[in-house]
């Protein structure tokens, strides 16, 4: 017996994963940005803090697109 996935749900999987990505890029590019001054000591944790942030960014990108690629998988293969 197959299972069909609402499109919606899937559109929205989708979107949140694109919304995911594109926050990863935005932490990505605030980390270029703080590696590219010259650093005090409270820029230097910032620029750290930053990692950190491009890190948790990550994770929600692979999260995302893990439900994303599931849901696929069940809608079209069955599994």
């Amino acid at each position: 017996m197959s299972v069909s996935i609402d499109i919606s749900k899937l559109d929205q999987m989708q979107s949140a994963y694109k919304a995911a990505v594109d926050a990863w890029i935005a932490a990505i590019r605030h980390e270029e940005e703080l590696a590219s001054v010259d650093h005090t000591i409270a820029e230097v944790d910032e620029w750290e803090n930053a990692g950190f942030q491009e890190e948790a960014a990550r994770n929600k990108v692979k999260a995302a697109k893990k439900l994303y690629e599931d849901a696929l998988r069940q809608e079209f293969f069955n599994f």
